[in-house]
C-alpha cells in the first residue's frame, strides 16, 4: 500500500516535472496559443449570438476581432496621450533637474570639499556605465517589440481560425476519449469557457480597484489631474511589477513641478507601492481565485511558475490553466484529492 502511494506520488513529480520543461521550451509557440486560446473563449459567446442572428461565421469573426483592436487601440491611445502630456511638462522638470544640481554640486563643494572638475568626472563615469547597461536595455526592448508585433500579427490569425474552425477541433477532442466520455468532455469545454470569461471579469474588477485606489491616494495628497494618471496606472498593471513604475513617472514629475517640494514625489511613490502591494497579495488573488473557485495560495503559485516559465505572460495565462486543471479534477473521482487541494472551501 505504501510503496503504491510512494509511486503515485513520484509520478506525479515525473509529469510536472516532464510538463514544466516541455512549457519552457515550447514557449514562443504555447504562449501565443494561450492568449489565442483565451480570446477565443472570451469572443465565442459573441460570434455565436450574431451567427444566431443569421450573421456568417467569417463576418461575426471579423466584427469580434475589429472591436478587440478598437479597444486595444484605445488604451495605445491613454498611453500616448499621457507621453504627450510628459513632454509638455519637460522643459519645466529639465529646470527643477538643473537647479537641483546645482544646489547639490554647491552643497558637495562646500562641505566634503569636492570640488566641480572631481563632480564632473564623477557624472561621465557614471553616465559611462549607465550608457553601456542601457544599450544592452535598448536591445532587450528591441528584441521584445519586435517579438510583440509578430504576436500581435498571429494570435489574432490563431483566434480567428480557432473560432472558424471550432467544431471540427471539438471532435478531434472528443476522438481522443472513449463514447462515453464524450458528455463529460463537452461539460468541461463549456465550463472552460465559463472560467475564462470569470477570469476576463475577474481581471475588470482588479483594474477598477486599482484605479479607484490610485485615484483616491494621489487625490490625497494633492496631486493633480488624479482621476487620470491613477486610472492610466491601473491599465498599466497588466505589466507585472514594471507596469506600474511607469505609470508613477508622470505623476512624480507633476507633483515635484506643482509643489517644489521632495516629499511630493515620494508620497507617490508610497501611495502606487502600497497599491501595488494590495494588488500583487490580495486584490489580485481574491478577484481572480474566488471567481474561478480556486485556492488563493495555489492561485500565488501559479503566478510564480508562470513568471518563473513564461515570464509575465504566463503570470497571466497560469491562473486560468489552474482553474482548467480543477475543473478536470472535479469531474474525475480519482482526482478527487486535487480537486480538494485546489478547491476554496466550498467544494462538497
Amino acid at each position: 500500500m505504501n510503496n503504491s502511494s510512494a509511486i503515485n506520488w513520484l509520478k506525479w513529480l515525473q509529469y510536472t516535472v516532464l510538463v514544466g520543461i516541455v512549457l519552457y521550451v515550447g514557449r514562443s509557440l504555447f504562449i501565443p496559443l494561450s492568449f489565442a486560446l483565451l480570446i477565443s473563449f472570451v469572443l465565442y459567446p459573441i460570434c455565436r449570438w450574431l451567427e444566431l442572428k443569421k450573421w456568417p461565421r467569417w463576418l461575426a469573426i471579423s466584427l469580434c476581432l475589429l472591436l478587440l483592436m478598437v479597444l486595444v487601440g484605445g488604451l495605445a491611445f491613454i498611453l500616448f496621450k499621457q507621453m504627450l502630456r510628459f513632454g509638455e511638462e519637460w522643459p519645466a522638470l529639465q529646470k527643477k533637474l538643473l537647479l537641483s544640481w546645482q544646489n547639490l554640486s554647491a552643497y558637495l563643494e562646500q562641505h566634503y570639499g569636492i570640488d566641480a572638475a572631481r563632480q564632473v568626472a564623477w557624472v561621465e563615469s557614471i553616465a559611462g556605465n549607465v550608457a553601456s547597461s542601457a544599450f544592452a536595455t535598448v536591445q532587450d526592448v528591441v528584441y521584445t517589440s519586435a517579438v510583440s508585433v509578430v504576436l500581435f500579427i498571429l494570435i489574432p490569425i490563431y483566434v480567428a481560425l480557432i473560432l472558424y474552425n471550432r467544431e471540427q477541433l471539438a471532435r478531434a477532442l472528443n476522438s481522443l476519449f472513449p463514447q462515453n466520455e464524450h458528455h463529460k468532455i463537452r461539460q468541461i469545454l463549456h465550463e472552460t469557457i465559463t472560467t475564462y470569461y470569470n477570469f476576463i471579469k475577474g481581471m475588470l474588477i482588479v483594474y477598477v480597484i486599482v484605479g479607484i485606489l490610485n485615484s483616491l491616494g494621489l487625490y490625497m495628497i494633492g496631486v493633480p489631474h488624479a482621476l487620470f494618471f491613477g486610472v492610466v496606472a491601473s491599465i498599466l498593471t497588466f505589466i507585472p511589477y514594471v507596469g506600474i513604475s511607469i505609470g508613477a513617472i508622470l505623476p512624480m514629475a507633476v507633483a515635484w513641478i506643482t509643489y517644489d517640494s521632495l516629499w511630493y514625489p515620494m508620497g507617490v511613490v508610497l501611495v502606487f507601492g502600497a497599491v501595488q502591494y494590495l494588488e500583487a497579495n490580495l486584490i489580485f488573488p481574491w478577484a481572480v481565485s474566488a471567481r474561478l473557485q480556486v485556492n488563493m495560495l495555489f492561485t500565488l503559485l501559479a503566478i510564480v511558475a508562470g513568471g518563473i516559465l513564461w515570464g509575465a505572460a504566463g503570470m497571466v495565462l497560469f491562473i486560468p490553466f489552474l482553474a482548467i486543471l480543477k475543473l478536470i479534477a472535479d469531474k474525475h473521482l480519482s482526482m478527487r484529492p486535487l480537486s480538494l487541494l485546489l478547491g476554496n472551501g466550498n467544494d462538497r
